[in-house]
């Protein structure tokens, strides 16, 4: 799409994404952003083979963040990255007022798609599932993000068969199982894999294109392998002890703690979250020698920290 000499990515640049990461947002002490670190994290990634990002989603604690705090992180990652990779704009909301204003201002930084969850916690009807994606998918190309563990609701196949008439709808990033997976890719719709142990399959039996992925924060090298070269049950089978790790506690409680212990953010936290007590920073610690540290992010030796590390900020 060009209008004044100026080219927009199509939802088609989408669909081809096989490895998208959720990417952490780390802190400074006082709470504000820490975007050196960000810069690190991304440029991780990206050298290790990622090819998209979602900024602002669960994992980076959007649902922390004022919108100026949102909007400006897209930005940033469009000015800094997005000639490397696909910047994705968590810019979905329950209040399909503020999906509209916020997706308008993320496509107007520069974002090159957006992640649109159905609304949560107030909920609303079938109708109105698609009334609401009908009103945001006019604005840009945009994956639908299915995960009724957080919602509250399902978003059934009807409302995505519908929704899919849309030219903008790159696809789905879907939570369900690999049954939905396949339900939709059979009828020609792109779904990434919500669930990392559940990707490796997706991708190789179900016709995922791939995964958006939190695991990916700590090893994404490893991420890339499983996405890109084929079946491999045995790197899947080495990697679901650490996947099983990360998400025992609600995402990003592990990641943020994981992060923290490799040297790679400082240990600082916005509440309500709060890292991982001793006993599961020491499984860490193994899982990472297991595993072998040359796959993890960073270069400092893996820590166990104390308590009393770790920053807790209530106001940011």
């Amino acid at each position: 799409m060009c209008s004044f000499g100026v080219c927009r990515t199509s939802p088609e640049d989408i669909k081809s994404l096989r490895l998208i990461k959720a990417i952490k947002t780390p802190y400074l002490p006082d709470g504000r952003f820490d975007l050196e670190a960000y810069d690190v994290l991304v440029n991780m990634q990206i050298v290790n083979g990622a090819e998209g990002v979602i900024v602002g989603g669960t994992t980076g604690e959007g649902q922390l963040m004022s919108w100026d705090e949102h909007i400006m992180l897209i930005g940033h990652t469009v000015n800094c990255f997005g000639g490397s990779i696909k910047v994705i704009g968590n810019t979905g909301s329950n209040s399909t007022r503020e999906a509209i204003h916020a997706t308008e201002q993320g496509f107007a930084v520069g974002m090159h798609a957006a992640l649109h969850i159905n609304p949560y916690y107030g909920k609303t009807s079938v109708e109105g599932l698609i009334s609401h994606f009908d009103t945001v998918l006019p604005m840009g190309p945009a994956i639908i993000y299915n995960v009724p563990s957080r919602t509250g609701q399902d978003i059934p196949p009807r409302v995505i068969h519908t929704v899919a008439q849309s030219p903008n709808l790159a696809g789905v990033k879907e939570c369900v199982g690999n049954d939905r997976v396949e339900q939709y890719t059979e009828k020609g719709i792109v779904v990434w894999s919500g669930n990392d142990d559940q990707c490796h399959d997706a991708r190789w039996n179900h016709g995922a294109t791939g995964v958006i992925s939190v695991t990916s924060n700590l090893v994404p090298g490893l991420m890339q392998k499983l996405m890109f070269e084929g079946k491999d049950p045995a790197l899947n089978s080495k990697l679901l002890p650490l996947i099983d790790w990360l998400f025992k506690e609600p995402n990003p409680i592990a990641l943020n703690t994981a992060l923290v212990q490799l040297g790679v953010v400082r240990p600082v936290f916005r509440l309500p979250y709060v890292p991982l007590p001793l006993p599961k920073r020491v499984e860490f610690v193994n899982l990472v020698k297991s595993i072998g540290r040359e796959n993890f992010v960073g270069e400092k030796d893996v820590q166990v920290l104390d308590d009393d590390d770790f920053i807790l900020v209530g106001r940011y």
